[in-house]
């Protein structure tokens, strides 16, 4: 008979959440195999969910997501335990350890958004629906390796004093951040959205710039009225 892991409430809670938002990756398309990966800080734990390294989407479950430290390492004992976290657990442990309003964490590889990052060029803010969801352009963070803190380094510098929820890390892909994983999934499916919109803009002409005191109006309007989470906001 299999011993049963008592698991808190509030991990049970995000183990589902992380689980399902996965899904969430496949649907909006910006993911391709096992690539990319979702994180959510646990409530009142120095720990957090993520995602198994090469376990295919259709078969993540709650009792597959690892529970890391926020050194990184593997709870011992924990459910899930037994599989190797993501490749990048150490750039995530990092980003929760730099933020401590940050809930979770989202890496994915999404085709326009990594086109920038390839180019290491910022997606300027030429769109209200982007200035009120990132208050401006989405910045590049640097090349960094995988496997270590490097990469969660880069985005904790990055994002320092910027309002943008999403960074695009040089020649690798993007990361995003939120109050907890949902909020971060949406900014990745919303860093998508702008980068296509964008590209698809350039190759008609010249980019017509918003003034930064109405980026600053539109995000104001977004964030504290219209787009204003209960839980609160990251910006």
């Amino acid at each position: 008979m299999t011993a049963t892991i008592f698991q808190p409430a509030g991990e049970r809670i995000v183990r589902n959440q992380v689980a399902a938002l996965h899904g969430d990756l496949v649907r909006y398309g910006l993911v391709v195999w096992t690539g990319g990966n979702v994180s959510g800080r646990v409530p009142g734990q120095d720990r957090f969910v993520i995602k198994p390294s090469g376990i295919d989407y259709d078969h993540l479950r709650p009792e597959n997501m690892v529970l890391c430290t926020l050194e990184g390492a593997v709870v011992p004992g924990s459910e899930g335990s037994d599989r190797l976290p993501s490749s990048d657990t150490a750039a995530h442990a990092f980003v929760y350890r730099s933020r401590p309003d940050v809930g979770g964490v989202v890496h994915t590889h999404s085709t326009y958004a990594t086109a920038w990052a390839a180019r290491a060029e910022p997606i300027p803010c030429v769109i209200t629906a982007m200035a009120d969801e990132f208050g401006g352009e989405i910045p590049v963070g640097p090349l960094a390796l995988i496997g270590d803190e490097s990469i969660g380094r880069g985005i904790v510098a990055t994002l320092h004093n910027h309002r943008s929820r999403a960074v695009l890390m040089q020649n690798h892909g993007v990361f995003t951040i939120g109050h907890d994983a949902r909020d971060a999934v949406k900014a990745a499916v919303m860093v998508e959205d702008v980068a296509r919109t964008v590209h698809i803009a350039r190759q008609g002409g010249p980019l017509a710039s918003i003034p930064q005191e109405v980026i600053d109006i539109l995000f104001t309007r977004y964030q504290d009225v219209y787009g204003q989470n209960p839980e609160g906001s990251l910006s």
